[in-house]
């Protein structure tokens, strides 16, 4: 474990054992539901849960500047943090525990792109161990840059399907890919989102506690807003129906998996408003983003082009292709279910 000092603790709670900071302060979580003087930070909680979820920036962080404002900054802001994972585990809702650790990990990441900024070149500096803990990785610092070993980068870069991604478009020397802080911090932004989610969901749902009830009760009807039914179809082909399945469990798809979707079922005369819907679970979910796409997408904005499915080869080497036998070799997903002559 880490020895993080009052900022990091703050900026990244998820690596601090909150339950023992809890108990160092002399807290009790039932405390927290019936203390007039601890109840809002109970309320901070379901802010910090709902700004989370809606991805925008309502959650008031008391960290200025990169560092906690005041003396009792630091307790209300881990102490938030560990009532948000108590209220998610009660709610027993995945959709906003995945929300929540996409959110939080975006913030870290903003945190430790700062801290990375602003570190020597002594590789034992706090925001490298953050790295190399969490990601059990050695990377260093050389100049403006942050190099690590090619082998690791490939590993964590397939995640990514933008051309500036690819190790082509990367400065390589002697083994080691060269990056900017915010660009080594944004290569672990999955991981380090799965990371937190697994903090939630690895805790034991705790019994419900006195005082937390309503505030559960808002959670778990705002959660209806993130729910929404899929209906696959036999016409649909594997790589369609996974993408789909992916959306339906509230997981990340990629960007050119959601470009697949998006296109195929236009292509099938579907609306933007039907298939807006579908990217309701979404961790990262924007009604407002999700419909402007769709509409680029469709040629109803923009240029006026409409965009075309891609072809099953492309698909394949963005690995999102699942063909199986139905596929009858087919070049295309928008072929599917059709006799090929």
């Amino acid at each position: 474990m880490l020895e993080l000092g009052e900022d990091e603790k703050a900026k990244y709670p998820f690596m601090a054992d909150a339950g023992k900071y809890l108990k160092e302060q002399g807290f009790t979580l039932e405390q927290f539901g019936t203390d007039p003087d601890l109840i809002p930070i109970v309320e901070k909680a379901y802010t910090r849960i709902h700004a989370a979820c809606e991805m925008n920036k309502d959650y008031e962080s008391e960290i200025i500047q990169n560092q906690v404002s005041n003396t009792g900054s630091l307790p209300r802001e881990v102490f938030s943090f560990l009532l948000s994972i108590v209220l998610l585990k009660l709610t027993g809702i995945p959709t906003l525990a995945r929300r929540f650790a996409l959110s939080e990990s975006m913030r870290a990441e903003g945190f430790l792109t700062k801290d990375l900024k602003n570190i020597s070149s002594d590789e034992n500096e706090l925001p490298i161990k953050i790295i190399e803990d969490l990601f059990s990785i050695k990377i260093k610092k050389q100049g403006d840059f942050f190099i690590i070993p090619v082998v690791d980068y490939i590993k964590h870069s397939v995640h990514f399907h933008e051309r500036e991604w690819k190790l082509v478009n990367r400065h390589v020397e002697n083994g080691f890919v060269y990056l900017k802080a915010d660009k080594m911090v944004r290569l672990f932004r999955i991981e380090l989102g799965k990371y937190i989610n697994s903090k939630i969901s690895s805790g034991k749902k705790p019994s419900m506690i006195p005082g937390f009830e309503d505030i559960v009760e808002r959670l778990i009807s705002y959660s209806k807003k993130f729910q929404s039914s899929f209906v696959t179809t036999g016409e649909y082909p594997p790589c369609i129906k996974h993408a789909i399945e992916v959306l339906e469990k509230g997981e990340n798809l990629p960007h050119s998996g959601r470009f697949m979707l998006a296109t195929f079922l236009l292509s099938k005369e579907q609306s933007v408003e039907q298939i807006a819907p579908l990217f309701k679970n979404a961790p990262d979910y924007n009604e407002r983003v999700t419909l402007y796409q769709l509409n680029h997408l469709a040629g109803t904005s923009g240029s006026g082009t409409q965009y075309s499915c891609p072809s099953c080869e492309k698909l394949n080497t963005q690995n999102l292709c699942f063909a199986t036998s139905e596929c009858d070799n087919i070049i295309n997903p928008l072929q599917f279910g059709k006799k090929r002559k």
